[in-house]
């Protein structure tokens, strides 16, 4: 039952521990493929400059790619994606940001 133990309800251990028991599909994603394979491409198509002109430093590719993927599995706008991102422990856990 949704809120049986209220109790933990806030300790984001036993969230993400549910979330998994729940069935958490970036999760399952995380464990089956590996995405560093598709960072010398990503680095490819991307073409970063050196830095040397200065400049903020880039986004790292692998994340730009995992946020691709969350977009495309919830068909979710740039605006919608960033809101979630921030929202959601699933999201968080996947990209390996946030409070998680």
């Amino acid at each position: 039952m949704f809120c049986e133990n209220l109790s933990g309800f806030f300790d984001v251990e036993e969230r993400l521990a549910r979330l998994s028991g729940l069935g958490d599909q970036l999760e399952a994603f995380s464990r089956t493929v590996d995405f560093e394979v598709f960072r010398p491409d990503l680095k490819k198509a991307l073409a970063y400059s050196d830095g040397s002109k200065g400049g903020r430093t880039p986004f790292d590719p692998i994340l730009m790619f995992k946020i691709l993927v969350i977009q495309t599995l919830n068909n979710l706008s740039d605006e919608r994606t960033e809101y979630l991102i921030n929202d959601r422990l699933s999201f968080m856990r996947f990209l390996g940001s946030g409070i998680v």
